[in-house]
């Protein structure tokens, strides 16, 4: 009996996962370019395999989504726009800023019907406008609000998610829609969407690659070895934009000429934070707590993680 137990706990041992096995939990966007890319390539595999730490993806359908997941514990990194982690910062998550994509200008925008009569955001006033809360549309809307005169409370907010919010434009029960590509040139393309208004001119606002604090306290080598790779994989996009329309419009689901409207309109990659995108970003959460759409105000500086570049 003592040499049958024994055996059973030999091959306990054995069998056991390892007290060193470590697995990153990478979110990303249905729709989101890059990092789906990433996902099919399997680079980001081969670069933990050393280590022995696994890769797992999860897909979410927004930012707000996503940083739910992070404060929950269900996965280690995602990536958003500006003001998702403004809002998860004014609910006292945790988040960390690890590294910041170029600032979008052209790829999200405020969309009309073609024979709508607003051409301009003042006109927006008194209108029903569709957008995802806490997305980076919220911010477009906000600031070019803010520029014309306006607030939000100047418009009626519909809150809807991107395939929601289509079918309420293409049904016409909202006067305009704000949203970011690939659903922007899809709507360009389906339905000759005019655009009001864009980042043009107004507050810049990054993308963010996130991280929960226990993991970047944990594993601040594998949140650098992550970022590597997005970093060398958005130089590669940016050269080999015929590849990435091949690559992701079977994965995204829509038309090639519309995954190259929206590629040739963005630039793919991470930079380490820095103290210009922490004070860009912090206009961002002012600009919030003066619209009175956070209930306090948030620091940016202290959240911020700088990511060492080799």
């Amino acid at each position: 009996m003592k040499k049958m137990l024994a055996a059973l706990f030999a091959l306990a041992l054995l069998s056991a996962p390892s007290a060193h096995a470590e697995t990153i939990r990478i979110g990303f966007q249905k729709g989101g370019g890059l990092l789906t890319m990433m996902k099919r390539q399997g680079n980001v595999e081969k670069a933990f395999a050393a280590a022995g730490t696994a890769v797992k993806w999860v897909e979410f359908p927004a930012g707000p989504q996503m940083l739910e997941a992070l404060n929950a514990g269900s996965i280690d990194v995602g990536t958003t726009g500006a003001p998702p982690p403004i809002f998860a910062q004014a609910a006292g998550i945790d988040v960390v800023y690890v590294g910041a994509e170029p600032p979008p200008v052209a790829s999200e925008a405020i969309i009309v019907k073609p024979g709508s009569p607003i051409r301009t955001v003042a006109q927006l006033k008194g209108k029903r406008v569709a957008f995802a809360k806490g997305s980076g549309s919220h911010l477009l809307l906000v600031a070019a609000l803010n520029k014309a005169g306006l607030t939000i409370r100047d418009v009626q907010p519909i809150f809807l998610g991107p395939s929601e919010a289509r079918a309420a434009f293409d049904g016409g029960s909202v006067d305009a829609w704000v949203v970011w590509d690939p659903y922007l040139a899809a709507a360009q393309k389906a339905y000759g969407a005019r655009v009001v208004a864009d980042y043009t001119g107004l507050l810049q606002a990054n993308g963010f690659y996130l991280a929960s604090r226990a993991f970047v306290k944990r594993a601040p080598q594998a949140v650098g070895t992550l970022l590597e790779q997005i970093a060398l994989a958005g130089k590669w996009a940016n050269a080999h934009q015929q590849d990435m329309v091949a690559m992701m419009a079977p994965q995204v689901g829509v038309p090639p000429d519309v995954i190259a409207t929206w590629l040739g309109r963005q630039k793919a990659g991470v930079v380490p934070m820095d103290a210009a995108i922490v004070a860009s970003q912090q206009k961002v959460a002012d600009l919030f707590y003066r619209e009175k759409l956070i209930p306090r105000p948030v620091t940016i500086a202290t959240q911020a993680w700088t990511w060492q570049r080799r």
